[in-house]
């Protein structure tokens, strides 16, 4: 409605404009052709059953139903940031739920400086999170200390902890966050129940100290 603004001895007649451009022109969304489904395991199909290991059936639920720790000191959170909001949704791969408390997570994301003051916090959390877990490395930071080459910058957190994927860029993009996210999920969906009481891997504990 039209509103009168004065100054100067004049009276001028103007409109303000809508502060939501987004909703003038509404168009109604195609469901049809931009939901993406989920493969199926590989199984047997028959009249009215479908038959499978157990070991993908539960990597196919938990490769959908991350539930990430974000553990960010600096710029690569911001980025984050971004990636969680709705231009890039990180809810579409099922991990819209964050955690703040590693006892209700299984992936941690570092992303940022990690001061060696921070290093022993930092393990404290990982080993508060339950098995399985796993660990991304988001950006150069993170992976390797990045530009600061310091007395007093870890030089990447798989100095402390294991670290499954690491994701380049200082910092990185969200399309690079999202790739590491999706290499997450590949190995969540192919990790086998045995791997955890393997041999392999308690001698990668070993060797962090974690028993």
């Amino acid at each position: 409605m039209p509103r009168t603004r004065t100054g100067g001895g004049r009276k001028n007649n103007f409109y303000m404009s809508r502060p939501v451009r987004f909703n003038v022109h509404t168009v109604p969304a195609d469901t049809k052709n931009s939901i993406s489904m989920v493969d199926m395991p590989e199984g047997h199909t028959g009249d009215g059953f479908f038959a499978t290991k157990f070991s993908d059936a539960v990597g196919l639920a938990r490769k959908n139903s991350m539930w990430p720790l974000p553990f960010a000191t600096s710029c690569c959170g911001i980025e984050f940031m971004a990636t969680m909001a709705s231009h890039y949704d990180l809810g579409r791969f099922g991990a819209e739920r964050l955690g703040f408390t590693p006892r209700q997570c299984d992936l941690l994301m570092v992303m940022g400086t990690i001061a060696k003051k921070m290093g022993p916090i930092l393990k404290e959390v990982y080993l508060q999170m339950a098995e399985p877990r796993w660990v991304m490395a988001v950006g150069a930071c993170a992976s390797s200390g990045g530009i600061f080459d310091s007395y007093s910058v870890l030089q990447g957190i798989d100095q402390i902890i294991p670290v499954d994927v690491y994701v380049p860029g200082c910092p990185p993009r969200p399309e690079g966050i999202l790739d590491g996210f999706m290499r997450i999920q590949d190995l969540v969906g192919e990790e086998s129940f045995r791997r955890r009481n393997g041999e392999q891997y308690q001698e990668l504990m070993q060797s962090y100290g974690i028993k």
